[in-house]
Order: C-alpha cells, then sequence, then structure tokens
C-alpha cells in the first residue's frame, strides 16, 4: 500500500500494524516514493541480521557520515551596526 506522507504522519499506528500484517507501506511526498515502513521480521530478513536497528547503528554508525567534510567556519565576535538611519 502507499501513503502520502501527511496521512502516514496521522495515521502512523496505521502504517505500522499493515506493515506488520500486509508487508512494506510505501511512503510518497508529492506522488515521489521517499520512504518504506516495514516491520521488524521484514527488516531482519532483508539484512540477515538479528541485532536491532539500534545496536546497529550504536556499533557502527550511519555509514554516510564517514566521508563528510563539514567546511569551515569564520567566529566574529561582534559586528558594525549603524544606528544614524
Amino acid at each position: 500500500m502507499s501513503w502520502q506522507l501527511q496521512e502516514a504522519k496521522q495515521l502512523f499506528s496505521e502504517v505500522v500494524r499493515r506493515a506488520e500484517q500486509e508487508g512494506p507501506q510505501v511512503v510518497t511526498r508529492h506522488g515521489e516514493e521517499i520512504a518504506v515502513v516495514v516491520s521488524m521480521q521484514a527488516w531482519r530478513a532483508a539484512t540477515g541480521s538479528t541485532r536491532s536497528l539500534k545496536d546497529f547503528l550504536l556499533a557502527e554508525g550511519p555509514p554516510y557520515f564517514d566521508d563528510v567534510e563539514l567546511p569551515a567556519r569564520e567566529i566574529e565576535t561582534s559586528r558594525d551596526v549603524d544606528f544614524s538611519e
């Protein structure tokens, strides 16, 4: 089944229930598929893992943060403001 994002937010419990009973639930925004809600059983079957998502994230972290380079920031302590106008 497909859910619009706003509807999925309002009926999240129903989306999760259907994911458990009927299978993956697709979430769309402006007609574009953006997410899928699956049961924990389906997640474990797809990933071949018996550990929880929480344990996975705490142990390994999201892989896409490894190569992110943050830009340098200039720190200014104050700035001049003209109040004459």
